[in-house]
Order: structure tokens, then C-alpha cells, then sequence
């Protein structure tokens, strides 16, 4: 699947940081892995990238060998797995990738209230 570079607001080049959060499974449609991509084109321009998996979203990091995950972990974004969500689905730290850690909403609120974070909800 080719990608387009993602354009940011950004006039000056400089890098910016995003947090996207997740919240659908990989089955939700034929567009669902599109936003875990532009997750890799930003972080391919040079871009601080996080990933938060929340709800169903937690679910495309079951399993220790996920292609969406694969391609985040080797472009250089953090993966975070909402910890409440993943207990809810029963899948603990060890049924998770290893490339992802579990993390809770006061991760997602400290990221957020950073001064140059801009978040993307999914």
C-alpha cells in the first residue's frame, strides 16, 4: 500500500509532535489501517509520532506478529495500548506485541497538554 506524504500546517519545515489515538479494529472497514499509515508517513517526514490504541483499537495489537504494527514499530513511533481497554478484551502484556506497552489516560492527558502535541482521534 503506497502512501502519499502527509502535509502538515506547519509553515517553517520544522518537525512537529502527534498523538493519534486509534479506536477502531483493524476490520472496521477497507479504510481502517489508512490512519495507522499516516502515522508512518509522519513519522518517515521526521515528526514525533505516538500511537494510543483505545477501545476496539487494541485489538489490532494482539498477537506478536502484526504487519500495522510491524511497519509503526520500524518507522520509529511510540505504540501505546490503553491499559482499561485491553482489559476489558482480556488480553494482558503478554498476549500483546512486544513492540507496544500498556499505558493509561493520564498518559493521553500529559501528552496532550504538551505545547507543541497535536492529537488526531480515529
Amino acid at each position: 500500500m503506497d502512501t502519499q506524504p502527509v502535509r502538515t500546517a506547519d509553515d517553517g519545515g520544522g518537525t512537529a509532535s502527534y498523538f493519534l489515538i486509534e479506536s477502531k479494529g483493524n476490520w472496521a472497514g477497507p479504510n481502517a489501517g489508512t490512519f495507522l499509515m499516516d502515522a508512518v508517513a509522519l513519522a518517515g517526514a521526521g515528526h514525533r509520532v505516538r500511537v494510543y490504541l483505545v477501545e476496539d483499537g487494541v485489538l489490532s495489537a494482539a498477537g506478536t506478529d502484526v504487519p500495522e504494527i510491524e511497519r509503526l514499530a520500524g518507522a520509529g513511533v511510540e505504540i501505546l495500548v490503553d491499559d482499561f481497554s485491553a482489559a476489558q478484551r482480556a488480553l494482558g502484556a503478554s498476549r500483546l506485541s512486544p513492540h507496544v506497552r500498556l499505558a493509561g489516560m493520564e498518559t493521553v492527558a500529559a501528552a496532550l497538554a504538551e505545547d507543541d502535541c497535536r492529537g488526531v482521534w480515529h
